[in-house]
This record gives C-alpha cells, structure tokens and sequence, in this order.
C-alpha cells in the first residue's frame, strides 16, 4: 500500500488538505498526517482543527511514497520555515521520490530546492518563486519529474485524483473519479 505524507502547519488551506486527504484514502492511500510540533491539533487558515497523527521530524522518506503539502500561506510559509520539512523535500527528492504541492505550497518546495522547471501553484504566489516555468492555467495539475503541483482549493480534487492515478494506477483512479463524479478531471 503507498504512504503518504501531509504536514499541516497552522492557517493551512483545509478545502486542499482534506480533500487531498479523503481522496487518497478513498483510493486505498496510507495517508499520515504530521504536525510541526507536538501539538497533535493544528488549525486551518478558516478555524478548522485537525488532529495529527505523527510529528514530522518523526517521519524519514525511506518509510514514505510521495509528500504532498497542502496550501495556505499562513501554513505554506510554516512548512517553507520548518527544518524538518525542508530536510524531508530535499531527502525525497535525492531518491527519487514524489512530491506534490498545491496553492501557495509550491513556494516551500521552492525553499526546499526540489521545485522543477514547469510547475503551477495560486495565481500571484509566482511572483514568490525563483523557479522559471509558471505554467499559470494551462492545465489543473502540472507534473514535473517527480514533483506534481495543483492550483488552489477548486483544483484539490482533481489533484488527489491525479496523485492517485500515479501511486494507484488508471483503474483505481478511473473507478475512484467516477465514483466522486469528477470527471471533469484528466
């Protein structure tokens, strides 16, 4: 079974990370959530708490398949500035393995080094970015390599479903889309 990696930080996009979430799970993705700190309830950008399953400085990429950050720039700049996060991105990337971010968050994956050439994230957070290769709307979710970016909160369903086409395959994805009637997603 694939695992996944969410960190939460503080003022967190919770449209993203739930849907990142629940979509993941539903297509039969381990899905840990991590938290910053010790403390196990963190809080969204619009007051919804949720609970953590683990810290991140706990969480090594060997025992993971992909991280994916959810946006938020309150939450964004929290996992941008947390060492522990920075370190797994870069550790990830080393191996090969695969990372997603969506809205704000590809200005942490930025931070972190591990953003490719063509990515997408909310409109104006590319002013942020020193990458090149904003590919604004030209697609829902870009994939680079091994880094896979999404747009915003509209654009988190088709972005879980994307994650788990690659780490599920096509019929679990198929399956999966149809069952949520998303198929304005591809």
């Amino acid at each position: 079974m694939s695992k996944v990696l969410v960190p939460l930080a503080r003022g967190f996009e919770e449209i993203e990370a739930v849907s990142i979430i629940d979509v993941l799970r539903r297509g039969g993705v381990d899905v840990i959530i991590a938290a910053l700190s010790d403390n196990m309830l963190v809080q969204g950008a619009n007051g919804i708490t949720i609970q953590a399953d683990v810290e991140v400085k706990d969480i090594t990429a060997d025992e993971l398949d992909m991280v994916v950050l959810p946006g938020g720039w309150d939450g964004t700049h929290a996992l941008a500035d947390d060492a522990n996060v920075q370190n797994l991105l870069r550790e990830m990337d080393v191996k090969g393995k695969n990372i997603g971010a969506i809205c704000a968050a590809p200005y942490a994956l930025d931070k972190a080094g591990v953003l490719k050439e063509k990515y997408t994230c909310y409109p104006s957070v590319e002013n942020e970015i020193q990458t090149k290769g904003y590919q604004g709307d030209k697609a829902m979710v870009v994939e680079d390599k091994n880094v896979m970016t999404s747009r915003g909160p509209a654009t988190a369903l088709c972005f879980g479903l994307s994650i788990v086409k690659k780490l599920q395959g096509q019929e679990t994805y198929e399956t999966l889309r149809n069952g949520l009637l998303a198929t304005y997603c591809e």
